[in-house]
């Protein structure tokens, strides 16, 4: 199959020509992204079957789930670099193997010691096969048919969650939560067949020894950010077991860009994020994915407790989002050749942030799923035309060389935007229910109004057998959800509009559409970076 050299790579890196080829391995890596990111959330819809079978605990449950996602965002950056390093396709197959094997062992898990350890293993797997995906779409693909792939492997990896979670969940309802590990199995299969054959071995050689010491503050920051993030809401930003992780996380990531900035083979160069394209990319998509976050936070407990969904239609109830999310990022890159990303990407982030609007300003309880379903499109409208403008921009900001770590940081700022969100929107809404529902519970007793005031599940079991009060318990439950709903929403929206101007002043200058010169990108992050088309 046809090869050449990409300009700049020093021979190293394989561009593949042939159409047939490239097509293939867009195939491999999307089918393989879609079984990591399918994993994240895919077992959040068997937490009641998970502690039935092990005895377990919610906490224990909550470990099982965690454990893989805090593996996962620990060893982006590192395992990128590896990959960069060792070879992508080597470390593309191994890393498919890791996975396969820990899902299956997973599956047929006889204790929850080696549930927990399966998931960990499931973590290391997919933290080398995550940034892999990306960088060989940045190091394989020409110029020109870069930005449709990167626009493909953003839609999996904006949409792809949301659909592994209503493939688990109909495995659930259909047979039992074992058959949820069959999804990431055959998918992985799937790509490792396709991928032996079709993804080249491509290399980079960057100079000097692999930065040990800023791999490890990396994980040390990603697994304290990660972890103190996830646990706030449940525990408080106050409790030692969120509070002396995060003081950890924040010590570690002065001692990274300190170690960054000073050894002569960084890890990962700050010094790059003075480019518009690192800084704005960076930026939104930890922005971005903490508000979808949030809004993921906010859907469920309102399908599922305010309307009585399942847990299967409730994850249906976000397809919409989700689909168009997905058909967003892939029509983006036609809309970025023609008007710029900085262009697209603030035209997608003001009409995600309108969606936000709908959804603050139209949900009622009476109103049902379709008072929320006008900003589930245009969110989902939105996000998907910034996202992918975002990773091209992070990607063409660092040289061809570190590539993989472009993708792993990528991959890391959703991974810690998400739980971000989640606990920042989710504190804003905690705190606007428990503010609301008190007056709403005037002559309820004590017992009765403290368990209420606790959440909107909890008011709902609450007015089970609460005689007189049980309709005015469930009401004032719900509608101080609601009031909890729109006020997390609202600040969501000044952040969005603040990102809005931040990417109309700082995102990627348009330049004419010509391969800019190494020198180019020197002028604008001080030091000489990769080849970049289009916007810098």
């Amino acid at each position: 199959m046809p090869l050449s050299t990409q300009p700049g790579a020093e021979g190293n890196t394989p561009v593949i020509d042939d159409p047939q080829r490239r097509r293939a391995i867009l195939w491999a890596v999307c089918i393989a992204l879609m079984a990591v990111v399918a994993s994240v959330s895919g077992l959040n819809v068997a937490q009641p079957q998970l502690s039935l079978t092990f005895d377990a605990s919610q906490g224990q449950v909550l470990w099982v789930i965690n454990t893989y996602t805090l593996t996962l965002a620990a060893l982006l950056l590192p395992l990128g670099a590896m990959g960069d390093r060792l070879g992508r396709k080597p470390v593309l197959v191994a890393g498919l193997m890791i996975f396969s094997l820990a899902n299956l062992t997973a599956a047929v898990a006889p204790a929850m010691e080696i549930m927990i350890a399966a998931r960990l293993l499931s973590g290391v797997g997919a933290a080398m096969i995550m940034p892999v995906t990306l960088s060989v779409i940045t190091s394989s693909f020409p110029d020109k048919e870069r930005s449709k792939a990167i626009g493909m492997w953003t839609a999996v990896a904006g949409g792809g969650g949301i659909l592994g979670m209503y493939l688990s969940a109909l495995l659930v309802d259909l047979a039992s939560w074992r058959w949820l590990f069959a999804l990431p199995i055959v998918l992985t299969v799937v790509s490792l067949m396709i991928g032996l054959r079709a993804v080249p071995n491509s290399r980079e050689m960057p100079p000097g020894r692999f930065d040990a010491l800023g791999a490890v503050a990396s994980i040390v920051a990603a697994v304290g950010f990660t972890f103190s993030l996830h646990e706030a809401p449940s525990l408080g930003w106050s409790d030692p077991l969120v509070l002396v992780p995060l003081l950890t996380a924040v010590t570690a990531t002065v001692v990274f860009v300190v170690w960054e900035l000073r050894t002569p083979f960084p890890l990962l160069d700050i010094r790059y994020f003075r480019t518009r394209g690192l800084s704005s990319g960076t930026t939104l998509l930890l922005v971005l994915f903490g508000v979808l976050g949030g809004v993921s936070l906010v859907l469920y407990p309102f399908f599922q407790v305010v309307l009585g969904w399942s847990g299967l239609l409730a994850t249906l109830g976000m397809m919409p989002m989700a689909l168009l999310m997905m058909l967003a990022s892939g029509l983006a890159p036609r809309l970025a050749a023609r008007i710029g990303s900085r262009a697209t990407m603030v035209g997608g982030l003001s009409v995600a942030t309108t969606g936000l609007a709908l959804m603050a300003g139209l949900v009622s309880t009476s109103g049902g799923y379709l008072s929320v379903l006008p900003g589930l499109i245009v969110m989902g409208l939105g996000a998907g035309l910034a996202m992918t403008p975002s990773t091209e921009a992070i990607t063409s900001s660092l040289p061809r060389e570190a590539q993989g770590v472009a993708s792993a940081l990528n991959d890391l700022t959703r991974e810690l935007g998400a739980a971000l969100g989640i606990a920042l929107l989710g504190g804003l809404l905690v705190a606007g229910y428990q503010a609301d529902i008190a007056e709403r519970l005037v002559g309820v007793p004590e017992e009765l109004a403290e368990m209420a005031s606790e959440g909107v599940a909890n008011a709902a079991a609450a007015s089970q057998g609460a005689g007189e009060h049980t309709k005015q318990i469930l009401i004032a439950g719900q509608e101080a959800f609601i009031v909890g709903w729109q006020q997390a929403m609202w600040v969501g929206v000044a952040v969005m509009t603040v990102l809005v101007l931040f990417t109309l002043l700082r995102g990627p200058k348009r330049v004419p559409a010509v391969l800019i010169t190494d020198e180019a990108v020197a002028d604008e992050s001080g030091k000489t970076a990769a080849a970049v088309p289009h916007d810098v």
